[in-house]
């Protein structure tokens, strides 16, 4: 420390590693192509599915079990797969990982047995899950603490992309090349993506890998980590299980043609790829007012969404504000659960992700009762309401904890 003129002042190594950087390193840029993949392929079967099922002999809920599947796999397979890599280099479980990213969509392309495709389904959601919680954990290693959030937050915009880009460029190209034709264009470009992470992600770049599960599974008693994963449960549960019924909201209820109904969708995934960047931007400044912020946003939104259902314009626009709050404070909750678990960085990313998983899981699961009971199209958005209101308990207690610990630590003299 130097002072000048009676002021204590930082020396400039110090300074400098505080200060975020304006520029995050290219690796980040090249795993959020990754997430774009992995986004995409989890969605696009939605657009697929009367193609698929036709060609297939199967119903179409029944073919709906390829999402089912998928999510169950994202689930199950981010802790699982993080704990069998642990002593994998980041850079090779990446790599890996899309390995079978790309072999499950060739399985999917080949198959002509609806139970193969779900066996194919489940094996990239595992693949998936693995690359998306080592991906979280190699951005924030590559950006430094400063940058962590905004890090996360490009990585995640990959999948916020995807339901722009993605999912659309896949039901198109499905119409012109037949369902199977994006499945061959996903493996192709996971391949590509392979060399890029090879070349682009350095031999440390998820840092020391933990020798143990015993060593990850420490950082799980962490009360905190525990709590930014309720959040990151709710508060995705909150907005999907909305999202997952929204159409026939908005045809029902709003009374806007079904046609206009997909433009609506990219207003959303546009609001929550900007929420996504500025939520990340922000929280690696003000990480507790962000999530706090986000969770009071997204609770009226909803419950504007409730109360305005049946009015157009202001409908569109609740949709796009829905997913630029509701999924804004996402980098900064994966961020926060990173650094709680202290030891064990790639177990906590990736039960981050099962945590999303979950709450979509469950809330669309609840709000396909509500969708058949008395409320009938506005029964998701109210249990979606519900649902993330409750984010406000543990990022509350979380921003408590915070204040209290920062009470506790004795001023610097």
């Amino acid at each position: 420390m130097t002072t000048r003129g009676g002021t204590l002042h930082a020396p400039a190594d110090v300074r400098d590693r505080e200060r975020p950087p304006t520029r995050l390193p290219l690796v980040v840029y090249v795993l959020a192509l990754g997430t774009f993949l992995m986004g995409t392929t989890e969605f696009v079967v939605a657009g697929l599915l009367p193609m698929i099922a036709g060609d297939l002999q199967v119903s179409v809920a029944r073919t709906g079990l390829m999402i089912t599947v998928f999510a169950v796999g994202m689930i199950v397979g981010a802790p699982l797969m993080s704990m069998l890599t642990l002593r994998l280099p980041a850079r090779w479980t990446l790599v890996l990982a899309l390995g079978v990213f790309s072999t499950g969509h060739v399985i999917v392309a080949f198959g002509s047995s609806f139970p193969v495709l779900l066996a194919a389904r489940f094996l990239t959601a595992l693949a998936t899950g693995a690359f998306w919680a080592v991906a979280n954990v190699v951005a924030t290693r590559a950006a430094g603490p400063a940058a962590s959030s905004r890090a996360v937050g490009v990585v995640g915009s990959g999948a916020m992309l995807a339901n722009v880009v993605g999912v659309p460029l896949g039901a198109f190209a499905g119409q012109l090349m037949g369902w199977r034709g994006p499945f061959w264009a996903l493996a192709a470009l996971g391949a590509a993506a392979m060399g890029l992470i090879a070349r682009y992600v350095p031999d440390d770049g998820g840092g020391p890998r933990a020798v143990s599960i015993r060593s990850e599974l420490s950082g799980l008693r962490s009360g905190r980590l525990w709590l930014a994963l309720a959040a990151c449960a709710t508060t995705t549960g909150g907005v999907l299980s909305t999202y997952t019924y929204i159409a026939p909201l908005l045809t029902d209820r709003t009374g806007l043609a079904g046609g206009l109904v997909p433009l609506v969708l990219v207003g959303f995934g546009a609001g929550a790829l900007t929420g996504f960047l500025l939520g990340g931007r922000l929280g690696d400044h003000r990480p507790h007012a962000t999530t706090r912020t986000a969770a009071v946003a997204t609770t009226v939104v909803l419950l504007a969404i409730c109360l305005l259902s049946g009015y157009a314009v202001p409908m569109v626009a609740l949709v796009v504000l829905l997913g630029f709050f509701g999924l804004g404070a996402n980098p900064v909750l994966i961020s926060l659960a990173v650094r709680f678990a202290g030891r064990a960085p790639t177990l906590a990313s990736a039960l981050t992700v099962s945590a999303f998983n979950f709450g979509t899981a469950a809330g669309s699961w609840a709000a396909g009762f509500a969708l058949d009971s008395p409320l009938g199209p506005v029964g998701p958005a109210a249990v979606g309401t519900a649902v993330a209101a409750l984010t406000l308990i543990p990022t509350i207690a979380i921003a408590r904890i915070a204040r209290t610990r920062r009470d506790r630590t004795p001023s610097p003299a």
